[in-house]
């Protein structure tokens, strides 16, 4: 095989490792670059769970995340993550499933709700060590609720009513947010049209405790620095 053969067939390898990446990750770095300490994960659309939704939703589907989070957490040269969300929830379970993920991470998380982190999204924003909101950006609080088929049986409110109570436990436990000020926003009435629940927008949000500070990208960049610097000195104090 000649010299041009063996480039041509490099650079249709890596053409088609690219479009792969893009197919099962929906991006084309994954958590490896060698380049930078912070790695930046995007939680867009609709969080996609047990059911796939259609091909017109924008999506991020929790199977692709999780493998992200945990070669995040094993790889040595990631120093820290910065969560951007602009979600508008999605599935319940799929939503605490990664909120979980990222609160038990061992290194410095930040997150940042951009245009929304609404329903689901607001047990996410609040699973990171330090969270902002931009003045803009809006977070909707609501009670659970079900699609499609549903029993008509007191087990399935029973359930329904388990599966909230763990939302609000989770929130109230990652933010500093009160438990009686979260279920009132979550039960207000008259704030969202024919609907119940709260829009909480910016500033609002950092006052009733949910987020920690309004603030965008380059407050989140000086805050996460911070934080490994912390993080760093805990580490050698150890080593020591």
């Amino acid at each position: 095989m000649s010299k041009e053969q063996e480039e041509k067939k490099d650079e249709q390898s890596n053409a088609s490792s690219l479009v792969q990446k893009i197919q099962s990750l929906g991006q084309t770095n994954v958590p490896q670059a060698p380049d930078s300490n912070i790695h930046v994960l995007s939680i867009i659309g609709q969080i996609e769970g047990h059911v796939q939704l259609p091909p017109q939703n924008k999506t991020t589907k929790y199977e692709h995340i999780i493998p992200q989070l945990i070669a995040i957490e094993q790889n040595p040269k990631i120093e820290g993550v910065v969560i951007l969300l602009n979600t508008v929830g999605g599935d319940v379970e799929a939503g605490l499933a990664l909120s979980e993920m990222i609160a038990s991470m061992s290194k410095p998380t930040v997150s940042i709700v951009l245009g929304g982190g609404h329903s689901i999204g607001v047990p996410i924003a609040v699973s990171t060590d330090y969270t902002f909101i931009v003045p803009t950006a809006t977070m909707t609080i609501h009670p659970v609720r079900l699609t499609g088929l549903v029993i008509g049986v007191p087990q399935t409110f029973e359930y329904l009513d388990k599966m909230q109570d763990r939302v609000i436990q989770f929130v109230v436990n990652h933010s500093n947010i009160k438990e009686e000020v979260f279920k009132d926003l979550m039960f207000a009435k008259g704030n969202l049209t024919r609907d119940i629940g709260t829009n909480v927008v910016g500033a609002d949000a950092v006052e009733y405790g949910l987020i920690d500070e309004v603030g965008g990208v380059s407050n989140a960049m000086r805050k996460l620095n911070e934080l490994i610097d912390n993080n760093r000195g805990n580490e050698s104090q150890v080593i020591q």
